[in-house]
């Protein structure tokens, strides 16, 4: 019997997975820290023999190649892909033994022109489907990533792609995707955890929709992606060796902090939002450790800057580590933690107020306070407070000149981009107050919403 066992990267939204007969095992789409596949791998007792890519990807950098390497298997990616390392090349229509089980390739071009997915069977039947980046629990890829230019023959194509793995495969087949779980490598939000071939038939878009309706409302449906996206692929291409997940060797002392801050780097202060806004380094800035660390850092931080964590614990700068090394953020400066006396030891430190949508609203001189909302466009037009500026948090550090005069009170959806631009306008001087709240309570507590359509 096969045995698929997920694994998950909730703070990218992705999978990986790991099938195995029992004997030999193989790996589709491996995460950058592959010692996690390495360790299902060893419980189960079977060696990795191959390891397989659905396509090159855009949201982070691949294990693939050094899980490979390490575990000297054979790495299958696409033939039309042109990396930069040998591989095992894979083509539509191929067939892959591995041990008793079988890898069928089918091309599936859309969330890029390379796009294969994987069915995977034994000699009597298929049991799942990995469908990277093609056809995801109630959705599909985007198709956008590859420049503006292409995404409308990616959508159709992804459209054929969908019908095509609905119409070759059994209605029972697992469908495993790599991503949609929270991933922006979605077109649109995706519906649980997982799905069958006869599900998607069902609920999928790609697969209920005419090509028109299907291609009209997937590319109306495309928001921003982070930044850090565009140093992926080709990283990925180039062929990413495996990260070096040791602690941090040089430890930073209060001086060594405020240097680099002063030399414009980065120090990333990791604690939670109201510990920082209790008490942090003048210019310091606030990532929370925990799921959106790496999306929003990576958005945020321009590419190669200098970077120090400060965590609590030892602990919590290394799982910071492990998250940046997943897209590409490989050398840590310098890193600190304990308790702010330790790190911030001769230095005042600075805080501001934390506040919810109740305190906001009895406020008495409400009408003459800067409100920011740093949500994203499709938050803002389902609804806002009236009065509020809209700036999308990755747009905040290039408008920072267009917010009004005054005491900025800043929210987003549920506290963790608010504090982050809290601390990002702190740091150049401005007066705030973060919402830590969730923003369902801005109605409850009777502050004026509005509403916005796409394109007004």
């Amino acid at each position: 019997m096969i045995e698929i066992v997920a694994i998950d990267t909730p703070e990218l939204g992705d999978r990986s997975y790991l099938a195995t007969d029992g004997t030999v095992a193989l790996v589709v789409d491996a995460q950058r820290d592959f010692d996690r596949v390495e360790r299902v791998a060893a419980e189960r007792g079977v060696p990795i023999t191959d390891v397989f890519e659905t396509h090159i990807h855009n949201d982070y950098v691949t294990g693939g190649l050094a899980l490979a390497r390490a575990a000297g298997a054979r790495y299958h990616v696409n033939a039309a892909d042109r990396v930069s390392f040998d591989r095992t090349p894979v083509a539509d229509g191929d067939l892959v033994k591995v041990g008793d089980m079988r890898i069928q390739v089918i091309g599936t071009p859309g969330h890029t022109f390379t796009h294969v997915s994987y069915a995977l069977g034994d000699s009597d039947q298929v049991v799942a489907a990995f469908t990277g980046g093609s056809l995801l629990n109630g959705s599909t890829g985007r198709t956008d990533l590859l420049g503006d230019e292409h995404k409308l023959t990616l959508t159709k194509a992804q459209f054929g792609s969908a019908a095509r793995l609905a119409a070759a495969l059994p209605g029972t087949t697992a469908v495993c995707p790599t991503h949609g779980f929270g991933s922006f490598c979605s077109a649109t939000p995706t519906v649980g955890g997982g799905s069958t071939v006869a599900d998607e038939k069902r609920i999928n878009p790609a697969l209920t929709s005419s090509e028109a309706d299907y291609v009209e409302q997937l590319l109306a449906g495309l928001d921003v992606y982070p930044a850090y996206y565009a140093h992926m692929g080709p990283a990925n291409m180039a062929g990413p060796a495996a990260p070096d997940l040791a602690p941090p060797v040089r430890v930073s002392d209060p001086a060594e902090l405020r240097r680099r801050i002063e030399a414009g780097e980065w120090v990333v202060d990791l604690r939670s939002r109201t510990s920082f806004a209790a008490g942090h380094l003048p210019g310091a800035l606030n990532f929370e450790l925990g799921t959106g660390l790496a999306t929003y850092l990576g958005w945020l931080i321009p590419w190669a800057t200098p970077l120090t964590l400060i965590g609590d614990t030892g602990e919590d700068v290394t799982a910071a580590q492990r998250a940046l090394c997943r897209i590409g953020i490989d050398r840590i400066s310098g890193a600190a933690s304990g308790r702010p006396s330790v790190w911030g030891a001769g230095q005042v430190l600075e805080d501001f107020p934390s506040a919810d949508f109740a305190t906001l609203a009895g406020r008495a001189d409400l009408g003459s306070l800067v409100l920011l909302d740093v949500r994203r466009r499709p938050e803002w037009e389902v609804s806002h407070l009236r009065a509020a500026v809209h700036i999308p948090l990755h747009e905040l550090p290039a408008r920072l000149s267009e917010i009004p005069a005054g005491e900025i009170w800043v929210h987003c959806e549920a506290g963790y981009r608010a504090a982050v631009a809290a601390s990002l306008l702190a740091a150049r001087g401005r007066q705030v107050v973060a919402i830590n709240d969730q923003f369902s309570s801005a109605a409850e507590a009777g502050l004026p919403l509005g509403r916005e359509r796409r394109g007004k």
